[in-house]
């Protein structure tokens, strides 16, 4: 315990410094590069936050665990829409740009909802052997390069008179070079997601050792790992006060976490839908995905009511937040009632 306190302190320390490294590349770079720092967060910020856990997913498919897959995605996407940005809306009136939100935000509704209607038609057919084979996932990473590509073509043509687009006192860094602008995002990406790993690891430790159930640590610690890069970013996008980046970056990752997490899964090797051998072998069915399909509605609503007035009123946080804790409530109890059902 007495070395795993500083490895905690240093890690949360590093954690802090790499976003705000990120953060500050991005919005220098997209100063540079004369485009809206929402587009730089829906495509390189995002990409490089989801980025490992696809790494992770493809890994636990190709070693016999592609069940992972779904669930970390889906958790990812309930953590990002949920307590993401709903905690930025209490923090702070994020903008809400018309451009984009008509584009990417179809974009990210519209996959959430393909992946249900798939993983609900499989299960109606299949029952428990339900699974999204490979060439759901071609499909999916094909699905993913026509975004990137549509991404690229909406950059260009996103208007560029943008306030966000002028020297700030947040960007002091926007008369360097794009190329070490990029250098910033990279480096600061890669201290986030290390330094994440590393907090989570060992937090999880001390959790063992003070007789915290495994059931509590994967339903807890573990689901909010796989989404503390995107937290860590979004909240010091905030303290920066590029509001644009933390809107950018959970509808992109929405995105990719079902086009490329799950996509790259499901190439790699077959995903079940139904765990075998799990403690709650439905809950993906019964919590996870209406979980998603019910947050990313709510914030659909959001969106047309935000496009109006340019801007996300604050209090539209609090129902996201308060969802997102009662899902993670419901997984801690269904793990700990499963976990003790199937110890008995």
């Amino acid at each position: 315990m007495g070395l795993l306190l500083p490895i905690v302190v240093v890690s949360l320390a590093v954690l802090v410094k790499g976003a705000d490294w990120l953060v500050a590349g991005a919005a220098g770079l997209a100063y540079r590069l004369g485009i809206s720092k929402i587009i730089v967060g829906a495509t390189v910020v995002s990409l490089g936050t989801t980025s490992p856990e696809a790494a992770v997913s493809v890994m636990a498919a190709w070693s016999g665990r592609p069940g992972l897959a779904l669930g970390n995605a889906v958790g990812s996407i309930i953590a990002d829409t949920g307590l993401i940005f709903g905690l930025g809306c209490l923090l702070a009136t994020l903008p809400a740009d018309r451009y984009v939100l008509k584009r990417q935000g179809w974009v990210q509704f519209g996959a959430a909802v393909l992946l249900a209607v798939l993983c609900y038609g499989a299960f109606a057919i299949r029952g428990d052997a339900a699974e999204l084979g490979r060439g759901v996932g071609v499909f999916f990473l094909f699905l993913l390069v026509m975004y990137m590509y549509a991404s690229v073509r909406w950059s260009r043509q996103h208007p560029r008179a943008q306030p966000q687009a002028q020297p700030t006192a947040h960007a002091p860094q926007n008369g360097r070079p794009a190329l070490l602008l990029l250098g910033f995002i990279v480096i600061g990406l890669a201290l986030v997601v290390l330094a994440s790993h590393v907090l989570i690891c060992s937090v999880s430790v001390m959790a063992v050792r003070w007789g915290v159930p495994q059931v509590v640590i994967a339903a807890t610690l573990v689901a909010l790992g796989t989404s503390l890069p995107e937290l860590v970013v979004g909240m010091t996008s905030i303290a920066k006060g590029h509001y644009e980046l933390l809107v950018g970056n959970v509808i992109g990752a929405d995105v990719l976490n079902v086009l490329f997490v799950i996509g790259a899964s499901a190439a790699a090797a077959k995903l079940p839908i139904v765990e075998a051998g799990a403690s709650v072998p439905h809950i993906f069915l019964y919590l996870h995905l209406p979980t998603m399909i019910l947050i990313l509605l709510l914030f659909r609503i959001y969106i047309f009511r935000a496009v109006r007035t340019g801007s996300f009123r604050r209090w539209y946080g609090l129902p996201l937040v308060l969802i997102y804790v009662g899902y993670v409530v419901a997984q801690f109890l269904l793990s700990v009632s499963g976990g003790a059902g199937g110890h008995s």
